[in-house]
């Protein structure tokens, strides 16, 4: 069976941000006959729940792997080491789970796929990729971000 990671919150698992999580039955139908790796990396990473927000300041997801951009929460907290860790542990997660594929988050600083938050806490979007998503990306995982959620 084709294994596949989804960010855990979709699964119904309460770790998000904000204590919540975004269970959806459009999630459900699209892992349908899949073996489900259910993963939260920021959790994986060191951070609790519930947490501050915290979104990317510099660049994506991308820049933040390559060292010129950061993650900060809502107070100007650096969380980058703990965005980086947890997307190791899922990627290592996926690898040990032969995962080709990740649905993912969406708009997420670890989890985002092709638009994410732009860094000012206003809900402005901007595009770009969460930590997890590029660094799944870059190692070969074809990530989607979540419809419906």
């Amino acid at each position: 069976m084709e294994a596949i990671m989804v960010s855990a919150c979709l699964r119904g698992v309460s770790c998000r941000f904000d204590g919540r999580h975004k269970a959806s039955p459009e999630v459900e139908e699209a892992v349908a006959g899949r073996e489900v790796v259910s993963f939260c990396p920021e959790v994986a990473g060191g951070l609790t729940t519930p947490r501050r927000p915290a979104e990317l300041v510099g660049g994506d997801g991308h820049d933040v792997l390559d060292g010129t951009a950061r993650v900060v929460e809502d107070t100007g907290r650096d969380v980058t080491a703990e965005f980086v860790d947890g997307a190791r542990r899922a990627l290592a997660a996926a690898r040990h789970r032969g995962c080709t594929e990740a649905l993912l988050m969406p708009r997420s600083p670890s989890c985002g796929r092709g638009v994410v938050h732009d860094g000012s806490f206003t809900g402005e979007l901007t595009p770009g990729d969460g930590v997890t998503a590029a660094l799944l990306e870059r190692n070969g995982i074809t990530v989607r971000p979540a419809t419906g959620v």
